[in-house]
């Protein structure tokens, strides 16, 4: 996206949020300016668990950025 691209009253639903690419999609559309849905299951690679602590992780860092 180039600086003008404004995302300005848009909401983004995010899967996969916590890690990866999926986190680094989220932080993105944050800094646009789009309402972001963090969506992550929290397995490990296997699929296997739930951990909600990396999509939280993700959720603190946009608010800390003003989102």
């Amino acid at each position: 996206m180039s600086e003008s691209t404004s995302m300005q009253d848009k909401v983004a639903i995010v899967t996969g949020a916590g890690r990866g690419i999926g986190r680094d999609i989220a932080l993105l559309l944050a800094k646009y300016g789009a309402r972001v849905v963090v969506n992550d299951l929290g397995g490990d690679e296997g699929g296997r668990g739930q951990d909600k602590g990396p999509a939280q992780e993700v959720v603190e860092e946009i608010q800390s950025l003003g989102g």
